[in-house]
C-alpha cells in the first residue's frame, strides 16, 4: 500500500529534465555574453574620454583665448603689478598673490580642525552622537557659496574689524620679521578675512573625506595595537595614518582646488582692490573675484583675453597642486616599500 501511495505522489521523472543543453545553444549563450561585455566596455570607455574630451576642450578654448594677452604682454604679464581696464594695461601678479594667499590661510586653518573633527567622530564621540553630528557636517558642505559670503560680510567682518583684528595687531603686529603681516587698519575686510571666511567653507569637504577613510580601517588593527598597549593617540598616528595617507591627501587637495577656486564668497569680503600689500588686513584680489567682477562688464578685447590668461593660470596652479600631491604619495610609497 506504501509502495503505491509514494509511486502515485511522486511524478516520473520527464525525459527533457535528464537532457543536457546543446552545444549549439551554449554558443549562443556565449555569444550574446560578449556581445554584452563588449557594450558594456565601450559605453564605460566612452564615459570615461567623454571626460578627458571636456578636459581638452577647456584647455584648448583657455589657450585660444589667452594667446592675445600672452603676446602682447609676454612672460611679464605674470610679474606685472599694474591692472589697468581703461588704458589696457593689465597684469596678474596681484590676482594670483590673492588666490594662492587666501588658499594657504585656509589650508592652514581648516587642515587641523578637519583632523580634529574626523578623529572626534571616529574614535572618541559616543555611538548616540556620532550620526546627527556628523551629518551636520555635511550639510555644512552643501550651503551655497553666496550665503558664506553674505555672513561674512554683514556678520563676521564687523565682528572681526572689532575685536580680531586689534588683538592681531598688538599681539602678532609687535612680532619682528611677521609683524607687517598683522599691520595696517583693522577694515573687516581684506586677504586675511577671506581665507577665514574659505575655511570655514572647506572644512567640510575636507572633514568628511578623512571621516570616510578612518571609518575603513580595520578594527582588528586597531585593536592590536590597544592591546600592545599603545595610546589613542599612538594608534592614530602609527595605524589609522599610515593606512589612510591618500585618502587624507585626497580630502586635503578636493579642499584646496575648492578654495582656489571660489568665487563669490571671497569676492564679497576680500575688497576687491588692485594692490598688493605685506599686510594681511588689507584689501586684494584673487583670480576668481576678478574674472567674477569684470567679465561680464569687459569691452575691449585685450581686456577679455587678459582675464582668459588669468584663468588659464589658475588652471595651471590647481593642476601643479594636484601633481604635486600625486609625487608626494609616489614618494611615500616608495619609502615604505625600502623599509
Amino acid at each position: 500500500m506504501s509502495a503505491e501511495l509514494s509511486s502515485a505522489t511522486i511524478p516520473p521523472m520527464s525525459e527533457s529534465s535528464n537532457s543536457t543543453v546543446s552545444p549549439q545553444a551554449m554558443m549562443s549563450i556565449m555569444r550574446k555574453q560578449r556581445m554584452q561585455d563588449a557594450i558594456f566596455h565601450k559605453i564605460t570607455m566612452a564615459f570615461a574620454v567623454s571626460v578627458l574630451l571636456v578636459l581638452v576642450g577647456i584647455i584648448i578654448s583657455l589657450v585660444l583665448g589667452a594667446i592675445p594677452a600672452l603676446k602682447h604682454f609676454g612672460p611679464g604679464f605674470i610679474t606685472t603689478i599694474e591692472w589697468d581696464p581703461v588704458n589696457d594695461q593689465f597684469g596678474a601678479l596681484i590676482a594670483i598673490v590673492g588666490t594662492l594667499a587666501t588658499a594657504g590661510i585656509a589650508l592652514l586653518i581648516a587642515f587641523p580642525v578637519s583632523f580634529g573633527i574626523a578623529l572626534f567622530l571616529t574614535e572618541i564621540c559616543p555611538v548616540w552622537l556620532r550620526r546627527p553630528l556628523g551629518t551636520a557636517i555635511e550639510l555644512l558642505a552643501g550651503v551655497p557659496s553666496i550665503i558664506y559670503g553674505m555672513w561674512g560680510l554683514f556678520v563676521f567682518a564687523p565682528l572681526f574689524a572689532d575685536y580680531v583684528q586689534p588683538a592681531l595687531k598688538a599681539t602678532l603686529g609687535q612680532v619682528p620679521f611677521i609683524g607687517a603681516l598683522f599691520s595696517g587698519p583693522a577694515m573687516g575686510i581684506g586677504i586675511l578675512t577671506a581665507g577665514v571666511i574659505l575655511s570655514v567653507m572647506i572644512i567640510p569637504f575636507i572633514s568628511s573625506v578623512m571621516r570616510d577613510v578612518f571609518e575603513i580601517v580595520p578594527a582588528v588593527l586597531k585593536e592590536s595595537a590597544y592591546g600592545l598597549g599603545c595610546t589613542r593617540w599612538e594608534v592614530v598616528r602609527k595605524v589609522v595614518l599610515p593606512y589612510t595617507k591618500n585618502g587624507v591627501v585626497g580630502g586635503v587637495m578636493l579642499g584646496l582646488g575648492r578654495a582656489l577656486g571660489e568665487t563669490m564668497a571671497v569676492t564679497f569680503v576680500i575688497g576687491n582692490a588692485n594692490k598688493l600689500s605685506w599686510s594681511l588686513f588689507a584689501a586684494g584680489n584673487s583670480i576668481a573675484s576678478v574674472l567674477a567682477n569684470e567679465f561680464a562688464e569687459a569691452e575691449s578685447p585685450l581686456h577679455v583675453s587678459s582675464l582668459y590668461a588669468l584663468a588659464l593660470i589658475l588652471f595651471i596652479i590647481t593642476l601643479i597642486v594636484l601633481s604635486s600631491a600625486k609625487l608626494m604619495l609616489l614618494g611615500m610609497s616608495r619609502k615604505e616599500g625600502v623599509k
